[in-house]
């Protein structure tokens, strides 16, 4: 007999009371505070919208010096049939390293048997495997401190978004970029736009997280990389991460639906060495006006 969504999310239910008995302190596990209220109205009423997928985030101490190492947990409606989406990431591990550490547990997962509950198996997995990784790590950083100069990169993502409004979202937004040591900006209004600029691992990881668990209308529009010799600052063309809101053409007050002032975007980007990136956003020329 095939498995239901909503018998597949009653057990996602089950497993997050059992890891919240497991991570009772504050910060060990970071669920938003409506995720499971809405998988619950879901399941009173199954005849409505899907609720948004469980996402959260679960810190570990990994070793005796108790390194924080983040099992990042994106569940798809139908997990446990279908295999959930793990990443495991810290701040004391290279690239390199993570995407190790990260093929390794994503095969462990995949061993498993299918149609089981995993996360706190995934769990235990990254507290007993992650420290080879984190060793390795540390040995590198020693290594790589004697060398005389490397090649870093800077990534730049351009993003689109039909609207962006909510104060929470905008928070989340500015939050992460903060957390990624990112800059650039993001502006408010119809439509939505976002820059970031940074370490191309922090902009991926930026962009997985902002765009989940249930942002339809966003996609990254365009995509840019310069390497250089010297501090990626070098090539950052944002001092901080800005909040842009410019004037709305109308009257339309504080609704929720005004558009920015394209014409002033546009001005901005040129200051910014960016002008060629309107066309890329909205798939037309952008013109000044003589005014």
């Amino acid at each position: 007999m095939a498995v239901t969504v909503k018998e597949c999310l009653e057990l996602q239910l089950l497993e997050v009371e059992m890891l919240l008995s497991m991570f009772p302190k504050r910060g060990e596990l970071i669920l938003d505070e409506d995720a499971v209220p809405s998988i619950q109205r879901y399941l009173r009423n199954a005849d409505g919208a899907l609720p948004p997928r469980l996402e959260y985030r679960i810190a570990l101490d990994v070793g005796e010096a108790k390194v924080k190492v983040e099992l990042q947990v994106l569940l798809p409606h139908m997990y446990p049939q279908v295999a959930p989406e793990l990443f495991a990431r810290s701040d004391a591990l290279h690239r390199q390293q993570q995407l190790q550490l990260n093929t390794r547990l994503a095969s462990h997962i995949s061993s498993l048997d299918s149609g089981d509950l995993c996360v706190c198996e995934a769990v235990q997995w990254v507290k007993d495997n992650s420290l080879p990784f984190l060793e390795n790590s540390k040995t590198s950083s020693e290594c790589a401190s004697e060398e005389v100069r490397v090649k870093e990169m800077l990534h730049r993502m351009w993003i689109y978004s039909h609207h962006i409004y909510r104060q929470e979202l905008r928070k989340k937004i500015f939050d992460c970029a903060k957390k990624l040591n990112l800059t650039g900006f993001c502006l408010t209004g119809k439509p939505g736009v976002i820059c970031v600029e940074g370490l191309q691992e922090n902009c991926e990881e930026f962009w997985r997280d902002i765009r989940y668990p249930n942002w339809k209308h966003i996609s990254c529009k365009h995509v840019e990389n310069m390497e250089t010799e010297g501090s990626i600052d070098n090539l950052r063309l944002f001092h901080g991460f800005e909040d842009l809101q410019f004037q709305a053409h109308g009257d339309y007050g504080l609704r929720n639906d005004y558009h920015m002032d394209l014409g002033q975007f546009l001005e901005f980007l040129k200051q910014h060495q960016s002008g060629h990136i309107f066309q890329i956003l909205f798939g037309v020329e952008g013109r000044l006006s003589d005014n």
